[in-house]
C-alpha cells in the first residue's frame, strides 16, 4: 500500500511503431490543427487519440457481436424455434443499445 507522500511512477512499455503517410484535405488538416492547439496537444497526439478512441469503439462492437453470435449458438442448442432465438437476440440488442 502506498504511503500518502510516496511518489507514483508511470512505467509505459514502448511499443513498436511504423510511420504512415495519408492524404488529408487541407481544410480538414487546418481544423485538426486548431483542435490540437485548443487541447494543448500536438497534431500527431490528436490524431493518435482519435484513432485510438475509434479503434476501441470498433473493437468493442466486434466483441459484442461475437458474444451475441455465441449466445445465439448456445440458445440454438436448447431452443428449437429459430424465431424465438431471433426474438431473444433482438431483445438483448435493444437492451444493450447495440
Amino acid at each position: 500500500m502506498n504511503k500518502p507522500n510516496e511518489e507514483l511512477e508511470l512505467h509505459l512499455k514502448p511499443r513498436p511503431t511504423e510511420t504512415v503517410s495519408i492524404k488529408i484535405p487541407t481544410d480538414t488538416l487546418e481544423s485538426l490543427k486548431k483542435i490540437a492547439a485548443n487541447r494543448d496537444m500536438t497534431l500527431e497526439a490528436l490524431l493518435k487519440f482519435y484513432i485510438g478512441q475509434s479503434l476501441r469503439q470498433d473493437l468493442a462492437k466486434v466483441f459484442s457481436e461475437r458474444v451475441l453470435e455465441s449466445t445465439a449458438e448456445v440458445l440454438a442448442r436448447h431452443i428449437e424455434s429459430k424465431e424465438e432465438i431471433l426474438t431473444i437476440i433482438q431483445e438483448i440488442k435493444a437492451e444493450t443499445s447495440l
